[in-house]
């Protein structure tokens, strides 16, 4: 009896480990610059913005001006990207983050957004 049950045991610690050994395989899916933007821990952009692909949002924030004809507005997109990164330095009395100066957003996470923003 204490053989079957220690033989278990083994297969059932091999079992877990092997699934943790093929999770950890499994390459980590890359996050685009909308799941970003719509992650309430991140880009947070629907808290203040509409946008016209907001069909799968929730209650959309009308706070911060509608993001729409992103390119229009902002034919270059650095200064674009200057305002996701820090919007305090071309307004000092803005409401929206300053998500590179303070962190909030690493600079590979910030770029993805950017993209994404302006394909509105």
């Amino acid at each position: 009896m204490r053989n079957s049950v220690s033989v278990s045991t083994g297969f059932a610690l091999l079992a877990a480990l092997l699934v943790n050994v093929a999770a950890a395989a499994e390459p980590a899916k890359e996050e685009t610059g909308k799941e970003i933007a719509y992650d309430n821990k991140k880009g947070n952009c629907l808290a203040c913005h509409a946008m016209p692909t907001m069909a799968d949002a929730e209650q959309p924030g009308n706070s911060g001006p509608p993001l729409i004809a992103m390119s229009a507005r902002f034919p270059d997109k650095k200064v674009l990207r200057a305002k996701i990164w820090d919007a305090t330095a071309s307004n000092p009395s803005t409401i929206m983050p300053p998500f590179g100066k303070h962190k909030a957003l690493t600079e590979e996470q910030i770029d993805k957004v950017v993209e994404f923003i302006y394909g509105l």
